[in-house]
């Protein structure tokens, strides 16, 4: 796999497949690889990630030398990268800052959601789905508030989503004509606390504690060779059966489930109960499960997948021990139910002085969310200076303001959604406790919006 934009070999006895989006500049390169008298390969296979315009088709029929050396030239309708068999992003790394940045630039901000539009729209494509498009509609205060290029954010984007689906209706064979399926647009505003607290289900604290890169992760094997130990990638995907059964579950629950696992496989094994036997009853470690693998050839996947699931929630629970994240964790979710404020967090930091910069800033972050003019003028500077932030941090901070707070005076009633929650309570609450469920585990109390949103729109 090459990069279009870069250098390469030329290959004039090979055929040659692109996969490019369609833009003036890719278009520009694969005719200059393709043109005049030595072309880089023999024949292009050309596919487009999303529609391409009829200037850009003319541009290219435009080259008779080019014409006859394209074996191929379709939409395939792939401008997303699907995370599992429910979720899908469009990778735009720098959406946040154009659309809700300092500085308001509407001319880059729709230039954004136009590209984030058409990505979306190829979802649907792909899967042949038209579905019916719901949004969050900004909604003013008084005829004297101004409504701003960031409360309009889901209506432009819910606006590009429908008319990329309306030439989609013309142009693609078996497309449907009326509504499959439902599309509900919101922006970050709805939620800004959920990306930064402390999330205690097995898959979003094996992301937050143990830097995976995508869904690999790194651990040591014992060498076959009897060397030292050797680094093994494996990848936490759906492909895992445990994984697929334990990633929505607190850690908690997901800790007790494997050792269950492991006491029902020992006490179904003969050689297995040899080998546990051999640790004197003792709880098992990651080498002697890797020994029980020798010793039981025939179940070498089964526990290869359970050994690696019991060594990362031990890593993961060791942590937690390390870093005193329940206090901190307790904290997050007294500050998002109302139950702990600012005299709080001052507590917290004046008797945890070892706290990492990081969960300092994810903290302040939070009450920044729920209490935005406490950090205004000189108040805010104090807090600051009691927490020891570096410049950078304390920016991050600062704009979490753009992105609109649950408590702003001017956000905290427009908008179709409202974050403000148990408005008697004297501390401010951001979420409020669900009616007819009990808590099993601890620090399991706290939910995105996002799944409360579907619920309250599609029972209208």
């Amino acid at each position: 796999v090459e990069d279009i934009h870069r250098r390469r070999q030329p290959l004039p006895s090979m055929e040659a497949i692109y996969f490019i989006q369609p833009t003036k500049e890719n278009v520009i390169m694969f005719l200059s690889d393709m043109s005049g008298r030595s072309p880089l390969y023999k024949k292009a296979f050309v596919f487009f990630s999303s529609p391409i315009s009829r200037e850009l088709v003319t541009h290219i029929k435009k080259d008779s030398t080019v014409l006859p050396r394209i074996g191929a030239l379709r939409e395939m309708n792939l401008e997303y990268f699907a995370i599992d068999s429910q979720g899908f992003v469009t990778d735009d790394e720098r959406a946040l800052e154009e659309l809700f940045g300092d500085e308001e630039n509407s001319r880059r901000g729709d230039a954004c959601l136009n590209v984030m539009a058409s990505r979306i729209a190829t979802v649907f494509a792909s899967l042949r789905e038209f579905p019916l498009v719901r949004y969050r509609a900004a909604k003013s205060l008084d005829t004297m508030t101004m409504t701003t290029f960031s409360d309009l954010i889901p209506t432009k984007l819910a606006a590009g989503v429908w008319n990329c689906l309306m030439k989609y209706k013309q142009s693609i064979e078996n497309f449907p004509q009326t509504e499959t399926c439902d599309l509900l647009i919101l922006d970050r505003s709805v939620d800004q606390v959920a990306p930064i607290i402390h999330e205690w289900t097995y898959d979003a604290i094996c992301r937050d504690l143990l830097n995976m890169e995508g869904n690999k992760y790194v651990h040591e094997v014992p060498s076959k060779t009897g060397g030292p130990p050797e680094k093994k990638e494996v990848l936490l995907e759906e492909h895992d059966p445990l994984w697929l059964e334990l990633r929505h579950a607190h850690i908690a629950d997901a800790s007790e489930r494997l050792h269950e696992k492991m006491t029902s496989f020992i006490s179904k094994n003969k050689a297995a109960q040899i080998q546990h036997s051999a640790r004197d009853g003792g709880e098992l470690s990651t080498k002697d499960l890797q020994k029980m693998v020798q010793a039981l050839p025939q179940y070498s996947d089964q526990i290869d997948k359970l050994s690696l699931h019991v060594e990362i929630a031990g890593k993961i629970n060791k942590i937690i021990r390390e870093l005193r994240l329940r206090e901190l964790g307790q904290l997050e979710q007294d500050l998002v139910f109302g139950d702990a404020g600012l005299k709080d967090v001052v507590k917290f930091f004046t008797t945890n002085e070892d706290v990492s910069r990081e969960n300092k800033l994810r903290l302040l972050m939070i009450l920044a969310a729920i209490y935005p003019e406490k950090f205004q003028g000189e108040k805010g500077q104090n807090i600051m200076k009691l927490a020891r932030l570096q410049s950078d941090d304390i920016t991050a901070v600062n704009n979490m303001r753009l992105l609109g707070g649950a408590s702003d005076i001017k956000k905290s009633s427009t908008g179709a959604f409202s974050l403000k929650f148990d408005i008697n309570k004297k501390k401010r609450a951001v979420r409020k406790d669900r009616t007819g469920e009990e808590q099993t585990w601890q620090l399991s109390r706290f939910y995105p919006m996002i799944e409360v949103h579907p619920k309250l729109v599609f029972s209208l």
